[in-house]
């Protein structure tokens, strides 16, 4: 071949294609256009929270404005903020909040992971039944209890009491559904090979059931936690002490004394949200692998 031959093919033929690497997917349109709505979708979601935010940091006059401005016309400033710390009893109200919702969140762990290790592995009569009746009572709308469980505080004397807010708050139907699915998930070899070595039913439970359940149970506590933290209607009915209010109702108050400040509403908002933020962000990774774990997931 000559020299001017070879030339002529090396400038018309066509660059190798880039080898793909193991495991890339090809360049699907499908997935842009879906990555586009779901970003989409995730601003929309974000604008509210960041209107507040940006809301917080105005002056009242600012705030009470017809003007969409982001920062205001006399430019952010912390007056809400320091309104709502003023108060004296926010501190208590916040304590009373982090403590409530930890006790909340242990107890409803403690009894709804030993049912639903007590509805995967044993067998007892009416067991079916049973499960049926948790099931459906996940549908079963929060605020048709109130009134009954008022009651029930009223007569045992928990009114204005700890045991009073937190024990109503124990009973979670989903969560017992969650880590029934889980533990069926779990092979029964494992505890059949410590039965063999000796051990008991909690014992399996404890040391092989529980570790193995990390995941899940890091992610039904941190459910827990933030729906006993935001808990508003249970706190303001059954507490009437404003010692013993939580962060939500205590909030409200002040701000109902001094009429709809919307500054100070959305600081309110803020500082209610900031520790469930702090949260999802230390735990996210508990809280997406339970969720894919939990049966959600199209296990």
């Amino acid at each position: 071949m000559s020299t001017a031959t070879l030339t002529e093919t090396l400038v018309t033929s066509k660059p190798p294609r880039a080898a793909r690497m193991p495991g890339q997917k090809p360049f699907a349109p499908l997935r842009v256009a879906a990555f586009v709505v779901l970003l989409l979708l995730a601003i929309g979601w974000l604008l509210p929270f960041l209107w507040a935010v940006a809301t917080a940091f105005k002056t009242e006059t600012d705030a009470a404005s017809g003007d969409p401005s982001w920062i205001g016309a006399s430019g952010p400033t912390t007056e809400a903020f320091a309104a709502i710390l003023s108060q004296g009893n926010v501190y208590t109200w916040a304590f009373n909040s982090l403590w409530t919702s930890v006790a909340v969140t242990l107890i409803t762990l403690a009894i709804s992971a030993l049912a639903a290790y007590a509805l995967s592995r044993m067998d007892f009569t009416g067991r079916r039944w049973l499960f049926a009746v948790i099931i459906a009572s996940i549908v079963v709308p929060p605020q048709v209890l109130i009134i009954p469980l008022f009651y029930e505080m009223l007569a045992f004397n928990l009114i204005d009491t700890y045991w009073g807010l937190i024990l109503p708050q124990v009973v979670a139907p989903a969560m017992v559904f969650i880590l029934k699915r889980f533990f069926d998930a779990i092979p029964i070899e494992l505890e059949d090979a410590a039965r063999v070595d000796g051990a008991g039913r909690l014992r399996i439970f404890w040391s092989i059931v529980l570790p193995l359940s990390r995941p899940i149970l890091a992610s039904v506590a941190i459910f827990v936690f933030i729906g006993a933290w935001n808990n508003f209607l249970w706190p303001f009915l059954v507490i009437n002490d404003t010692t013993l209010m939580t962060l939500p109702v205590g909030l409200q108050t002040v701000i109902s004394a001094y009429g709809v400040q919307y500054a100070q509403v959305m600081a309110q908002a803020v500082l209610a949200a900031l520790p469930l933020i702090i949260v999802f962000i230390v735990f996210q990774k508990q809280i997406v692998k339970g969720v894919a774990t939990s049966g959600f997931g199209g296990q």
